[in-house]
């Protein structure tokens, strides 16, 4: 009989056997040492394990963030360290230990459920999709010494310890508040998972001005003398200044590395800002997913509600049965409701694509013109009114 349930302190060792075979499989075997493994960063989260017969298959673990989508936070766990021995592999197991966490979401009454995939075409079969694009920057360190030009010589930076960790929390807050899809931190988050890392933990640098913390960056240099790089893990800001302090910052360390590398949303103009675009590498990635996880209570929660309408959408989806059906969904005078139905759809839609839809990521007339959507010009225009687009961006990893 396959179950599916919490993980307790017995399984602390299989946990980490799983999860290290899955993501560094490279170090060889470890022993399982409780003083060295068994830490706070690692035991952020709630485990799942998948049984059967009693003897563990695959496991899982499950973050519970609330997620900014348009303005308004919604539950929106995180689930991550998805593994399976290679012995187990090829039996199903993941499949339903997935399905088993939607149950366990919806259950909850969460909204949305994100992942960072091992790769895109498998959780893509599962009916989660890329719903958050970035860009990845690297140059040397003078190809951003425009950023000194540009900024008034204001404030200054120093080095913060986790004990620091509430002075940067609402710089982060404000810069994420205009991006959907990302997330809130616990305190727990910001100690052993911002100031704190799996190889090296970083260093922290808030930028001040007058007493106001105003931007931050924490970052990794690696290498050896002559080729080393910064690598910026996080990073916040709350207006231009703090960016191009940030800028500065990395262009401050040109006599000690080779390469500056970090992040931004796609909407964070970047190369307009510099001297010679092209001495900086701009490189677009495909970011994390997300997918619905109860239409039901997903599209009310998500629509926007000034906008009076109904549309019934026939929606496919592979892996749970109560997403796979007729839905129709009503918006008037303020109050949303969707439920299942049995007459003729408006729209036709998988899960995957609804959830790019449904968050923002993705308008509608671009999903029809990419055949993604089967709907007419004014069920288009009605869903692009339901769900308009809006800048996505998840820059915590989990």
């Amino acid at each position: 009989m396959v179950t599916y349930r919490p993980l307790g302190d017995e399984h602390r060792e299989a946990y980490f056997e799983f999860t290290k075979y899955a993501f560094s499989p490279s170090s060889g075997p470890v022993e399982y040492d409780t003083e060295e493994h068994d830490i706070e960063r690692a035991n952020i989260g709630d485990r799942r394990g998948l049984f059967d017969d009693g003897e563990l298959k695959s496991v899982c673990a499950h973050h519970w963030f609330d997620a900014n989508i348009r303005g308004r936070y919604h539950p929106a766990p995180g689930l991550s360290a998805v593994a399976t021995p290679p012995e187990h592999r090829r039996s199903g197991y993941v499949t339903k230990l997935l399905r088993n966490a939607l149950e366990e979401y919806r259950d909850r009454g969460d909204i949305v459920a994100l992942l960072w995939p091992f790769r895109y075409r498998f959780y893509r079969q599962m009916g989660w999709e890329s719903c958050a694009d970035w860009i990845r920057y690297s140059c040397e360190p003078s190809a951003l010494a425009f950023a000194r030009d540009e900024r008034d010589q204001q404030g200054a930076f120093r080095q913060l310890d986790a004990d620091d960790f509430d002075q940067i929390s609402p710089v982060y807050e404000h810069y994420v508040s205009e991006y959907t899809l990302s997330v809130t931190r616990s305190d727990e988050w910001w100690r052993y998972r911002v100031f704190e890392s799996w190889r090296t933990d970083p260093y922290v640098y808030a930028w001040e001005v007058d007493g106001e913390v105003r931007a931050y960056l924490t970052y990794v240099i690696d290498g050896e003398s002559g080729e080393r790089t910064l690598q910026v893990y996080d990073l916040a800001y709350l207006d231009l200044e703090g960016l191009l302090a940030i800028l500065a910052f990395l262009t401050n360390h040109d006599s000690q590395v080779t390469t500056v590398t970090w992040s931004l949303p796609t909407d964070v103009a970047v190369l307009d800002l510099a001297s010679d675009p092209e001495e900086i590498e701009a490189t677009l990635k495909t970011g994390a997913m997300a997918r619905l996880v109860d239409i039901t209570r997903s599209l009310p929660a998500l629509c926007e509600p000034e906008v009076d309408a109904e549309v019934t959408i026939e929606v496919s989806d592979q892996l749970v049965d109560w997403n796979d059906g007729t839905f129709h969904l009503e918006v008037s005078d303020g109050e949303t409701s969707c439920e299942q139905r049995t007459n003729d759809p408006d729209a036709r839609i998988d899960i995957a694509h609804l959830t790019q839809l449904a968050v923002g990521h993705r308008s509608a007339r671009h999903l029809a013109d990419l055949h993604r959507l089967d709907a007419a010009e004014s069920v288009i225009d009605t869903l692009d009114e339901l769900f308009p687009r809006s800048q996505t961006y998840l820059g915590t990893g989990f």
